[in-house]
């Protein structure tokens, strides 16, 4: 079996490289045949993006494609310099992709674009105004635009759950990632260390609140690599693990349909991962978890993937926002009042935006999916093209093929095109359509090199916890260099001849 896994691993390696040099090559193909056409304007139009994650940089990469730099000037605003593929954040997690591998720099991406790094606290788009508020202590300022695009993305939807902000950790970034990671291997290290019961049964459990694919396909990477790191501790048996899925839904993975959801909690049952169905977490304070089914435990490690909100930010702007919060825009990606007339120069697309799903039902909008993202980014980028140039954008229409989730290494459900698929050909399916759709051919080919020594080396399950507080052994060092302060009842140091200080003589 394991022969054949690895032989279905190889095969997975040929086929993202062929695909991704395909890919490649078309792009290459159309950016040589590429007619760039002037746009109508008697100035350059100048182009915020305010976000750099999927919307804008699929959607700047777009427009510098379709437009020359005499055309429009593109601004990207964003508090981190790169873009996430977040997709990817479980195998970072669980260590099968280097972290650096799943983040894509934006300057390297946006050549011909200025990327500014800060965070964008105010839009008054009557005034074609945003206020940028840099990482420093330097005050905030002012831009001019005469286009906006909205891409400010979605944060995770928190609860007022009583020591939820104390414990919990979120898994919507890489550093929460490469955090939760060293989490679980520090606290094995520890529980190895530990002759309290008590605190290394706390120590050795994990809970995740979210049944969706974030929550599901974090917690089916780290169990895999939890348990496979157990092999390294004389005094810890994988059976030592407790996982555990806080879900208050009926299922888990429901946009896969009752049997593969089905499928997916027999999967991870049969691993031991203790599943919560039509449950919610009432408290956690100091790590003791009570849920609303009754059942309370002690926990060290709480994971919060139940779910996201679009940016704050969207309430201080002027901009037309639905009963979510999410900006209106209408099919070709227009920000649009609520009587569907157009605000002009606003565009919105991704997660902050009510974009309608025209292949659904009236009222329906599209999912908050990479899927959707990287499509509607080039989308909008070039409807925006289209429209400096003078012409009629397009609507926005995309129905989903199918989805895809992973449950661990060569663990997986998928469903394509109404087939339903299940183990090592939908954990297939997953890696080579994430790897070709990861942004930059530089970073698909960093992930294949990954997944590549990942057949022929062990698992690399070193904790790098010290990275969360560098600084300690810089201070303890500092602090052991220090004399400590004469008591009440110390003498008085000699002075140099051996005089004392001067007093009573």
């Amino acid at each position: 079996m394991a022969s054949i896994l690895r032989s279905l691993a190889v095969t997975t390696t040929a086929a993202a490289l062929a695909g991704a040099g395909a890919y490649a090559a078309k792009t290459l193909a159309a950016r040589s045949e590429e007619n760039l056409r002037p746009v109508q304007s008697t100035r350059t139009p100048r182009i915020l993006v305010a976000g750099g994650g999927y919307i804008g940089l699929y959607t700047a990469t777009t427009l510098r494609k379709q437009l020359g730099r005499a055309d429009a000037e593109i601004a990207v605003v964003d508090p981190r310099p790169y873009m996430t593929y977040q997709p990817f954040l479980p195998e970072a997690a669980a260590g099968s992709i280097e972290p650096r591998h799943v983040v894509t720099s934006l300057r390297r991406e946006l050549r011909g674009a200025t990327v500014i790094t800060g965070n964008i606290t105010e839009i008054r788009h009557a005034e074609r105004k945003a206020v940028i508020k840099p990482l420093t202590d330097d005050p905030a300022y002012e831009v001019t635009y005469d286009h906006l695009v909205v891409g400010l993305g979605s944060i995770a939807r928190t609860l007022p759950i009583p020591g939820l902000k104390e414990n919990a950790i979120g898994f919507k970034h890489i550093e929460e990632a490469t955090v939760l990671r060293n989490r679980v291997l520090n606290k094995l290290a520890t529980a190895a260390s530990t002759w309290d019961a008590d605190e290394r049964k706390r120590m050795l459990t994990f809970v995740f609140v979210g049944g969706g694919f974030a929550g599901i396909e974090a917690i089916g990477e780290v169990e895999d690599m939890a348990r496979a790191a157990t092999k390294e501790y004389d005094s810890i048996e994988p059976e030592d693990l407790r996982f555990v899925i806080v879900e208050g839904a009926g299922r888990i993975l429901p946009e896969l349909g009752e049997e593969l959801g089905g499928y997916a909690i027999e999967q991870l049952r049969e691993r031991g991962v203790e599943i919560h169905l039509n449950t919610f977490l009432n408290s956690c304070v100091d790590g003791k978890i009570e849920l609303s089914d009754g059942t309370s435990f002690d926990a060290d490690t709480i994971v919060w993937t139940a779910g996201v909100k679009p940016n704050p930010v969207l309430a201080n702007t002027d901009l037309p926002l639905d009963e979510r919060g999410r900006v209106r825009t209408d099919a070709t990606l227009r920000v649009v009042n609520e009587d569907g007339s157009v605000v002009d120069g606003a565009w919105a697309a991704g997660d902050n935006a009510g974009v309608p799903d025209l292949t659904k039902g009236p009222g329906a909008t599209t999912a908050p999916t990479a899927q959707h993202a990287v499509r509607q980014g080039k989308h909008l980028g070039k409807n925006l093209a289209l429209v400096l140039r003078g012409e009629e954008p397009a609507e926005y229409r995309h129905e989903d093929i199918g989805t895809v989730a992973s449950l661990g290494l060569y663990k997986g459900v998928a469903q394509i095109k109404g087939i339903k698929f299940r183990g090592p050909l939908a954990w297939f399916m997953h890696r080579s359509y994430h790897v070709l759709a990861m942004p930059s051919m530089e970073r698909k080919v960093r992930i294949l090199v990954d997944w590549t020594e990942a057949l022929f080396f062990r698992r690399e399950l070193v904790s790098l916890s010290a990275l969360q507080n560098p600084r300690a052994a810089w201070e303890a060092a500092a602090a052991s260099g220090k004399k400590p302060a004469p008591g009440p009842g110390d003498a008085a140091p000699a002075l140099a001849g051996g005089k004392q200080p001067s007093g009573k003589q």
